[in-house]
């Protein structure tokens, strides 16, 4: 090879690198904005049907440990109230969904699908007041990543 082509093959291969180098850092920020929640447990993300089907799992999967009125006690947490949405302000649903699927119910982890667990978090949600919508919670975590938990209304904040 001349040493005119193998200096033209440089100057391509610096120049593609450079371009894949500014492809990437302008390609970050679309990445990061999608994997952003885009909506939030306000935005009615389950069925009052489903939130029903949670309720019977609830009492009785869940109700001995956490209270039929989502309190929790002593070492358990509470599932309601401003304790609850304390521990999980500005998390997912797939967090929440996640964190029941490992450890939940107690010696018993991984029992529950993962159907079962978005219906028992529905009815969760639908006790603490956030509304039903017409469709369900979806079992998927890239659907459930997408669910803010928050604790009020985004226009009231």
């Amino acid at each position: 090879m001349t040493s005119k082509i193998k200096g033209s093959l440089r100057i391509a291969a610096v120049a593609i690198f450079v371009f894949v180098i500014i492809e990437a850092i302008h390609s970050t920020p679309r990445a990061q904005e999608t994997s952003r929640p885009s909506r939030s447990v306000w935005d009615g993300v389950y069925t009052e049907g489903q939130a029903k089907r949670g309720e019977a799992l609830y009492s009785r999967e869940c109700a001995r440990c956490h209270g039929s009125d989502l309190a929790g006690a002593d070492e358990v947490p509470p599932l309601s109230g401003p304790g609850f949405l304390a521990n999980w302000e500005g998390l997912t649903m797939d967090d929440l969904s996640e964190r029941v699927r490992v450890s939940m119910p107690p010696n018993k982890q991984g029992k529950l699908t993962r159907q079962e667990i978005v219906d028992i978090l529905s009815y969760v949600l639908g006790f603490n007041k956030f509304p039903g919508g017409n469709g369900e919670l979806e079992p998927k975590p890239e659907s459930l990543k997408q669910i803010r938990i928050e604790a009020t209304k985004p226009n009231q904040k």
